[in-house]
């Protein structure tokens, strides 16, 4: 099946109200196998609305509208769309008796204009709407389908999740399962490239990628007569991914490296501190937003200035003056600084050159060094990011910790983990 979506309402296209519904049914009918193949937003006019469905269902089996069922005057999605697909609207008495009650339960007034919200199509599928007042549903004549669906977000979910989704996975006949594979290190160009030969000569499972801030990602779908089948072909598949990429894999389940940091974190019971300068806190507020994650981070101390890194770190005075504060050894005298004066078993630190201007020919802005101390090692590392702006070197500094302090505790696992052939309790 291929969809079409329509957004109805002039405060999107005025900028009033931002468009979150085509975002979310996207990735929602991706997940289930169906192409949306356009994007459209129309505000509250008939007849632009009349002529933006004949055009979607030129190219598209199924249209799906959200917005535009209440009961204003110029609430018209539904009675535009029930005549372009040939039926014609009736009054549903159980939804306007379940209407009445609720607004008598609110102590509300009933307006006689909310009746208008309980005609529906003769032949339609009604879909109810437990979060408002306005019902869905679901309209099938001479092979074209129309889906309506109300236009404020967290109805909208609430009747795509129980009503929309079972039905248009009942209309595909198949099942589908995805799985997304996430990656630090590499980009999607060198992503592609990598897994070329099995880009160009997949049919099912198939394979595709995505860039993300400071990462990318693989999706693998797969299509079978189960949903178990389904998982089945893509753990098939998984090998040939990771002997091409499986250096920048740290989540085959989607997950996000802060959550997977955290759990080995947990598991491994490596207590963290951090000191930071470029990133002014960033690191560490990314840190705490993870539950529980006071049982390993004990610290995190911003030393923005020279001073703070030599009075609160013990960073050498004669290290800055030689080598200067955005360098590997200072990066590498911070983390073994807040690691000994905390006493976790981890010590990381950045410093560098925000940006967007400052730095130096050797290290220009967006520049950044990582330090680490962990066990008997304390090494620091240099990255330099686009240099898109601040915020983003922030971010872009702020992830590259993360996966430092992500490749300790995975060592630490690997290390414990059973070898191949090895019993496991």
């Amino acid at each position: 099946m291929k969809i079409s979506l329509i957004s109805v309402g002039t405060e999107m296209l005025m900028g009033q109200t931002v468009n979150t519904n085509a975002v979310y049914l996207s990735q929602e009918l991706n997940k289930i196998g169906l192409d949306v193949m356009y994007h459209h937003t129309v505000g509250d006019n008939p007849r632009r609305l009349r002529d933006l469905i004949d055009l979607a269902y030129k190219d598209c089996d199924v249209v799906i509208t959200t917005g535009g069922l209440g009961p204003t005057q110029d609430d018209l999605t539904k009675e535009i769309v029930t005549e372009v697909l040939g039926d014609h609207l009736v009054l549903d008495e159980a939804i306007l008796d379940d209407l009445k009650q609720n607004f008598k339960e609110q102590g509300k007034p009933f307006t006689d204009n909310n009746r208008k919200q309980c005609l529906l199509p003769s032949k339609g599928i009604t879909f109810d709407n437990r979060k408002g007042t306005a019902p869905g549903f679901a309209l099938e004549m001479d092979g074209r389908i129309a889906i309506c669906m109300p236009g404020p977000p967290y109805e909208m979910k609430d009747m795509y999740v129980r009503h929309v989704r079972p039905y248009l996975e009942a209309k595909s006949g198949q099942a589908l399962r995805f799985r997304d594979i996430r990656c630090y290190g590499i980009g999607e160009s060198r992503l592609e490239t990598e897994l070329l030969d099995l880009i160009e000569g997949q049919s099912n499972p198939t394979l595709a990628t995505y860039a993300m801030e400071d990462e990318c990602y693989l999706r693998i779908t797969a299509k079978a007569d189960s949903e178990a089948e389904a998982e089945a072909m893509i753990d098939a598949y998984m090998p040939a991914v990771r002997e091409r990429i499986g250096a920048y894999i740290y989540s085959e389940q989607g997950e996000e490296l802060i959550d997977v940091t955290a759990r080995l974190l947990f598991e491994q019971h490596i207590t963290v501190s951090c000191a930071e300068s470029l990133t002014g806190g960033l690191f560490a507020s990314t840190l705490v937003s993870v539950p529980g994650m006071s049982a390993v981070f004990d610290r995190g101390l911003v030393t923005y200035s020279n001073r703070a890194k030599m009075e609160e770190l013990g960073v050498s005075e004669e290290t800055i003056a030689r080598y200067t504060e955005v360098s590997y050894e200072t990066a590498k005298e911070m983390a073994a600084g807040v690691r000994r004066v905390s006493g976790s078993m981890l010590g990381v630190s950045c410093t560098g050159v925000a940006g967007p201007d400052g730095g130096t020919k050797q290290d220009p802005p967006g520049t950044a060094y990582i330090g680490i101390s962990f066990g008997n090692e304390t090494y620091a590392k240099r990255i330099v990011t686009r240099n898109l702006g601040r915020n983003e070197n922030r971010h872009s500094t702020m992830m590259a910790m993360l996966y430092e302090v992500y490749r300790c505790a995975k060592a630490c696992a690997d290390a414990e983990a059973p070898d191949e052939g090895q019993e496991k309790n």
